[in-house]
């Protein structure tokens, strides 16, 4: 293999990795969002009363 098909290789290589990474930051940025919005979605649905007394009978 001659040097410029070496370093033609080495680039796309690199561009591969560096797309890769890019994408998976995008995703991984997308999953906290998502975790955010679902955190917030249910801290709004519960009800700060539910828990606070107990009915039994024996």
């Amino acid at each position: 293999m001659d040097i410029a098909a070496a370093a033609t290789a080495m680039s796309q290589s690199a561009l591969s990795q560096a797309v890769g990474i890019k994408v998976l930051n995008m995703a991984k940025n997308q999953a906290e969002t998502q975790a955010q919005n679902m955190v917030q979605m249910i801290q709004k649905s519960m009800d700060p009363n539910l828990g606070r007394q107990l009915d039994i009978s024996i």
